[in-house]
């Protein structure tokens, strides 16, 4: 019994230390970003899990800048790549380039790395690049690495892609094929600041830009909090709630709901499943417990599960879509 109270003083000394440490983050980045919390937050959860986020929302409301400002709160590498009709799988993984091996002389084929060699990739516009294009980002953001020339190159941890989309332009743009929409832990949605907040953003930004972050710790501790996050015990009621959830949205399932047979083409996979508990995870140490609720879990869906569902042509005909469905969902499945 001694020993058992031991150990859970240890982890909630660790959590504790862990929240600390990212509030500090979190306070770093509202300087630089006036409003947006949910949206930092939920950006937080997935650097913290080490997945993907995919940003949509109209020009000019921060994106870029929030997550440059994330990558040096984090001292990460970071890379920034603007998708375009034209870019190349090389102008994102490298190339080979013909030269001279230095001690013999000898002509010899050598890798140039390109921008995907980083921490923290912003894929700007994600959708204005072509499927070829995005197969390149698809087999870093899914194994970790790149094949150029038939070699493969690992890219060094942690590697995270925040791609951003503009949900008003669809000229010449290219939709994202599920698979890599699938990759994304979450699809997060940034809205208009208050009208108080846009005063407070204009008065802000009247002189010089203001500076980014200072780093608050090193690559080496992000990983240690990582590995903390994936560490967290999670309990089987909330791993069983997080199933149901996902389950109840393929309309070809028994537990799903009436109205998912009627509106829904395509539920959420295992891998929605396997996000909201991650997600889940990471929320309670941000808050400081030791151990997710389901309640996190339901905080947690809608951006973890809106891309991951696909209406039928009965809900775009009625005017419902994926978050109406998420909405709905998560008020009649319940544990």
């Amino acid at each position: 019994m001694t020993t058992q109270v031991a150990v859970t003083a240890v982890a909630e000394e660790r959590v504790g230390s862990f929240a600390q440490r990212v509030q500090s983050i979190r306070k770093s980045l509202h300087e630089v970003v006036i409003g947006q919390e949910s949206v930092i937050d939920l950006l937080l959860v997935c650097s913290l899990t080490g997945s993907h986020a995919l940003l949509v929302g109209v020009p000019g409301l921060a994106k870029t800048l929030m997550v440059k400002a994330l990558a040096s709160a984090f001292s990460w590498k970071f890379s920034r790549i603007q998708f375009t009709p034209d870019l190349m799988p090389s102008d994102i993984t490298g190339y080979e380039l013909l030269g001279r091996d230095e001690a013999t002389g000898a002509p010899r084929m050598t890798f140039r790395p390109g921008p995907v060699f980083c921490n923290l990739l912003l894929a700007d516009e994600i959708n204005r690049a072509t499927p070829r294009t995005q197969s390149a980002l698809l087999e870093a953001m899914a194994e970790q690495h790149v094949t150029v020339g038939g070699r493969t190159y690992p890219l060094e941890e942690p590697f995270l892609v925040v791609a951003t989309q503009n949900p008003i332009e669809q000229e010449g743009t290219y939709p994202l094929p599920e698979a890599q929409l699938d990759r994304f832990m979450m699809e997060i949605d940034i809205d208009y600041p208050s009208p108080q907040q846009e005063e407070e953003i204009v008065l802000k930004t009247a002189g010089a830009t203001p500076p980014l972050p200072a780093a608050a710790f090193d690559r080496a501790t992000f990983i240690e909090l990582r590995d903390l996050v994936w560490a967290v015990p999670v309990p089987s009621s909330v791993a069983a709630y997080a199933v149901k959830v996902c389950g109840a949205s393929r309309p070809g399932d028994t537990r799903a709901p009436t109205f998912i047979k009627e509106y829904v083409q395509w539920g959420a996979g295992p891998r929605g499943s396997q996000n909201l508990v991650r997600a889940a995870k990471a929320r309670a140490l941000l808050e400081g417990r030791t151990a997710p609720t389901l309640d996190d879990v339901v905080q947690v869906a809608p951006p973890i599960l809106r891309h991951r569902l696909i209406v039928n042509h009965r809900a775009v005909g009625d005017g419902v879509t994926a978050d109406h469905v998420v909405r709905r969902l998560l008020q009649e499945v319940h544990a």
